[in-house]
């Protein structure tokens, strides 16, 4: 039954921390590459990865203008002709043959990717005018939120009652706190500006209805600040699951297709 078919949306990552990340939503013929913090030669290659090539991408979504979210957007866009949304902040920062690819959008009303409608969402986070979405097909919906510094009603509203949530768990407190960084990178990364600590994430997943959740990532993992081993059990505990159900994106591996879909 076509009909089935069409209804599911998939999602993948091409890689997830401060090296570079690139998110895939895809429903239909439509498939969005959400920032893209890798080389566009790097890009392709993980594209292979996961089934795709460039030219399979309808639209690049940017969430903020921080290198490691651009890298590839401006050899990207121009070789193979594809749209960049951004917000008008943001757009500001990115290179400026850029520029005729750009769609603006606002972070505050919702708009259409072929078959895809996307809520974007106002973030706070040490960029120019960042944003972070829900993707919706009719069916299902799947949250996105990672680069931010601290959690609002706003994000709390928006992704309530998703059906997939990929879910920044940046640092440890305790590891941030005893690691390697200079002071003045502690301070941005735990600060109000910053990134989500573990705690964070794992307090907006008890506070949110996550009972229609079919599936959790967690995103943005530091390799030098945090462990996988330390972020499972903390969400699991917020989900009442076990920490084998908790996703894990990786920097060099993001993570293969999942699949949002009718019981």
């Amino acid at each position: 039954d076509s009909g089935t078919i069409d209804s599911i949306m998939r999602f993948a990552s091409l890689g997830s921390g401060s090296r570079g990340n690139a998110t895939l939503i895809s429903q239909g013929k439509t498939t969005i590459l959400v920032d893209c913090g890798f080389s566009a030669r790097e890009t392709e290659k993980r594209l292979r990865r996961v089934g795709l090539t460039s030219s399979d991408l309808t639209a690049i979504l940017v969430t903020h203008e921080h290198a490691d979210h651009i890298g590839g957007v401006r050899v990207l866009s121009q070789k193979f002709n594809i749209p960049v949304y951004a917000t008008p902040g943001t757009a500001a920062g990115l290179p400026v043959d850029v520029m005729p690819h750009i769609h603006e959008f606002s972070c505050h009303e919702r708009f259409n990717v072929n078959d895809i409608e996307v809520s974007p969402f106002p973030v706070p986070h040490d960029a120019r005018e960042p944003s972070q979405f829900v993707f919706h097909n009719g069916d299902f919906r799947l949250g996105l939120l990672t680069d931010v510094g601290f959690i609002t009603p706003v994000i709390e509203s928006a992704l309530t009652l998703c059906d997939g949530l990929m879910l920044e768990a940046n640092h440890d407190m305790a590891m941030l706190d005893q690691g390697e960084y200079p002071e003045y990178l502690k301070q941005r990364v735990g600060g109000r500006f910053g990134h989500l600590n573990n705690v964070q994430s794992a307090e907006l997943l008890a506070k949110i209805d996550t009972t229609r959740l079919q599936h959790i990532v967690a995103m943005h993992i530091s390799e030098k600040n945090n462990s996988p081993t330390l972020v499972s059990p903390l969400f699991a505990d917020a989900l009442n699951c076990t920490p084998d159900w908790i996703g894990i994106a990786e920097q060099d591996a993001g993570f293969d297709w999942r699949e949002l879909k009718k019981a």
